[in-house]
């Protein structure tokens, strides 16, 4: 049972997001204001940021979907000569984001994070030690990094599982 009291804070790798739900048979998209709103009514995430690779002139409708749905927009740094030679790869900035708030002692009580990458294990094992740690959410069974395998199921879930909920129709 959720806390009203509650002020957690939700990570999206949304890459991450896009590719294990876009690349599933069958394929299915998220439907972004349903799904923010999801994370308010289970896990009550008071502010959710959306992590994207680069800024790209041509996504300006997509970036509007996002905020528009009640995420906030966090880009990856990228030297301008290297700015689409590459991957997004927001993973670091996603640690490094989480951790910064709990060094400067920011005031939150869980985070929940939205990718199946197994860069973030040892950011999950420590916010499980400290207690900060509420859930991470696969966004496909089979893109889920094998190291989360010892993490107990309360600690993870599988959009899969709620996609009758959020679901773009």
């Amino acid at each position: 049972m959720k806390n009203k009291e509650e002020n957690n804070l939700a990570f999206i790798d949304g890459q991450n997001l896009y590719r294990g739900t876009i690349l599933t048979n069958p394929r299915w998209k998220v439907d972004l204001l349903k799904f923010r709103k999801y994370l308010f009514e289970k896990y009550n995430i008071q502010k959710a940021y959306y992590f994207l690779g680069f800024l790209d002139e041509n996504n300006h409708n997509l970036y509007d979907e996002i905020q528009e749905a009640g995420f906030i927009i966090k880009f990856r740094e990228h030297n301008s000569a290297m700015i689409g030679k590459k991957k997004g790869n927001v993973d670091s900035d996603i640690i490094f984001d989480v951790m910064k708030r709990m060094y400067q002692k920011e005031s939150f009580d869980k985070i929940v994070l939205v990718s199946g990458d197994g860069d973030y294990k040892m950011l999950v094992d420590f916010l499980i030690k400290e207690d900060k740690f509420k859930k991470i959410l696969f966004p496909n069974k089979y893109f889920a990094s094998s190291l989360y395998k010892s993490i107990t199921r309360v600690y993870f879930d599988y959009l899969i599982n709620i996609k009758h909920l959020i679901e773009k129709k």
